[in-house]
């Protein structure tokens, strides 16, 4: 398959994180080698900390990674005002947005649908102080297992590691008490979830219904987080059944909330922690392009 450009051919960006547990150089090298066989230019770059840079005649962005270095090149796109399609090499330990868009793990496929880019959709992400998430965010029992992953048992393991810090957890299990504000009314929980997306954690749902290309999010909350009931929510997931059917289990779909707390809970967003209750959370006005 060729890439034919009257002007000037496409120009990919391809990114990755050589740190990164996930890292496959092989992988890569294929599929920056398909990608130049469709007769596209293709320049590697690396994604680490903070923001990177996103070159001014990039035509296409494509991400080698799992969800947070997908999350530092969107994020960085945007700040940069490349408004531009965005693809995702699925090579981290969990991919909830390639998941999401359907991107497959082989070169050559995705290659093939970088390069005919006939499907553009849009994704809202999140906004919450200065940093964005695409997928999933959450604060309470699984926030405290991820504010606790070792990076270097993760490089190991990988999302086996997730089940090591859960069980640490377990032996002391936080129980704070957070009110969700909306603009019509509060609610009080001990822990809750916040879907842009579909998935969660893997092939999972506690909100089916949600949608990348929906400028709304949607927020499930646990009125109360015992380990039995924290238990009862995962297993919902597990068999397919929508857990918002469980008493004490809320679904609220708005663009904007403030998450209040009188104690410093953790808030994770697409597997990496990103601060601490309190925040306010409110869907982006600008998407990201997915091809």
């Amino acid at each position: 398959m060729s890439y034919s450009g009257e002007v000037c051919p496409m120009h990919v960006q391809l990114f990755s994180n050589p740190k990164s547990g996930s890292y496959q150089p092989a992988q890569l090298s294929k599929l920056a080698g398909c990608l130049r066989d469709g007769g596209a230019v293709v320049s590697e770059s690396e994604s680490e900390n903070g923001l990177p840079n996103i070159d001014t005649d990039a035509t296409h962005i494509c991400v080698s990674g799992g969800d947070g270095t997908v999350r530092h090149v969107a994020m960085a796109m945007l700040d940069s005002g490349a408004d531009v399609p965005l693809a995702i090499h699925p090579a981290g330990t969990v991919n909830l947005l390639a998941r999401e868009s359907g991107f497959p793990l082989d070169p050559r496929r995705l290659s093939e649908r970088i390069l005919q880019a006939d499907a553009i959709h849009h994704h809202y992400p999140v906004q919450v102080d200065d940093t964005l998430f695409f997928a999933c965010a959450s604060a309470g029992p699984d926030s405290y297992a991820v504010a606790g992953l070792s990076p270097r048992l993760k490089r190991w393991i990988g999302r086996l590691a997730y089940a090591v810090s859960f069980a640490r957890v377990l032996a002391r299990w936080p129980r704070p008490k957070i009110t969700l504000r909306f603009a019509d009314r509060e609610l009080q929980c001990e822990a809750f979830f916040v879907a842009k997306g579909r998935y969660y954690a893997g092939p999972w749902s506690f909100a089916p219904d949600a949608r990348i290309d929906e400028p709304v999010m949607h927020v499930v909350s646990l009125t109360r987080a015992r380990r039995r009931d924290f238990a009862l929510f995962a297993w919902d997931m597990l068999r397919g059944r929508d857990p918002v059917e469980r008493p004490g289990v809320t679904r609220t779909i708005t663009d904007e909330i403030e998450v209040l707390c009188d104690t410093p809970v953790p808030l994770q967003a697409d597997g990496d922690v990103i601060g601490q209750l309190p925040k306010r959370f409110a869907v982006s006005r600008k998407p990201v392009r997915v091809c």
